[in-house]
């Protein structure tokens, strides 16, 4: 059985490699994938909590945020290629003139 709090402390690390990636990258497929980084580090932290406590609601709460990761990096990715055909390319700032 593996240790929660290790768990915990790997949930961090990579919540935290994912915050770093989303605010220093220009480039819309790196900010979608560390997006997808800190989804990973948060069931982690889920499932660390749930052996924690002995209960199996963090595991059911983690299947919950794989969905919600799912969908997220399909719609992504749709967003990102329609505005890469769009534009030619993937460089967040070329997209700040899409503002209203």
């Amino acid at each position: 059985m593996p240790n929660p709090t290790a768990l915990m402390i790997v949930g961090a690390l990579l919540f935290a490699i994912g915050v770093v990636g989303f605010l220093t990258r220009r480039n819309m497929i790196v900010m979608f994938l560390s997006t997808e980084v800190m989804f990973q580090g948060v069931l982690m932290n889920l499932v660390g909590m749930g052996l924690l406590h002995g209960n199996i609601q963090g595991q059911g709460l983690g299947i919950f945020v794989l969905v919600i990761a799912a969908v997220e990096a399909g719609l992504g990715l749709a967003i990102v290629v329609m505005l890469y055909r769009r534009r030619g390319t993937l460089d967040a700032e070329n997209w700040r003139s899409l503002r209203g």
